[in-house]
């Protein structure tokens, strides 16, 4: 496998912005799956590669990883800063077709992230769902219109929260009306969720499930003993990888 860290100019962000990328060693690339690796709240792009196997999983598979930058942004085009779900959603991919040689044919192509960026895979997934063959989310925040309500937290997340979002979460950065939406048009696409049991946002996921269900959607649910860190992450990945690209 090959492994990049290079930085790109992105005309969404308007800067440079860093981005690291798993390549396969043999084979065609426009040939191989591409998986978007989307980083948690306190990370970086680095942070897939340093703290999990992930090449080694996709070296199993022949799959290309694209793990992108987005800071604190929970992949928004945040209200008081920059365009990081336009850079993601959109921008991103073409920017691997050019510079990679990677396919954005949708049933070659996956969207998974940890807790923020469960967050954000989800929300790509859910806003464009004929542009992927699956989702994954771990311990994501599934439930921000809670979580923002949640008295518990301190005055510098509300004043974060009110730079990302301006307010009150807009509908189109809520997680249960997006998948609502997707299932009222039948365009519900795999989806696979795990979480830890003792984990914090265990509740909120157990909800995003339970809604799944009720709505007939083509979910996989994993959880086991386990709290919000990466030794769970990294086996829900291998878990995530297999399940997807093992078929």
């Amino acid at each position: 496998m090959a492994f990049l860290r290079c930085d790109v100019m992105s005309k969404e962000l308007e800067m440079q912005t860093s981005l690291c990328v798993v390549l396969p060693d043999e084979g065609a690339l426009k040939d191989a799956p591409v998986v978007y690796l989307l980083h948690g709240l306190s990370d970086n792009c680095s942070c897939w590669q340093r703290y999990t196997a992930a090449e080694n999983y996709a070296r199993e598979y022949g799959a290309v990883l694209v793990m992108p930058e987005v800071q604190r942004s929970f992949y928004t085009d945040m209200a008081q800063g920059l365009r990081y779900f336009s850079y993601v959603h959109d921008e991103l991919p073409a920017l691997c077709a050019r510079m990679f040689g990677v396919t954005n044919d949708p049933a070659k192509t996956y969207v998974m992230g940890l807790s923020m960026g469960g967050y954000g895979a989800l929300k790509c997934a859910l806003t464009s769902p004929e542009r992927y063959a699956g989702c994954a989310a771990f311990s994501a925040v599934t439930d921000l219109r809670a979580a923002m309500a949640d008295p518990g937290h301190d005055e510098h997340f509300m004043r974060e929260m009110a730079a990302v979002f301006g307010g009150p979460l807009p509908e189109k950065d809520d997680i249960f009306l997006l998948a609502k939406d997707c299932a009222a048009h039948k365009k519900a696409l795999p989806l696979f969720l795990a979480c830890g049991e003792q984990d914090a946002l265990y509740p909120m996921n157990e909800k995003l499930r339970d809604t799944l269900r009720r709505a007939e959607w083509p979910l996989e649910w994993r959880s086991w003993a386990g709290i919000h860190d990466w030794y769970f992450w990294n086996e829900a990945l291998r878990q995530a990888l297999a399940y997807f690209l093992g078929k």
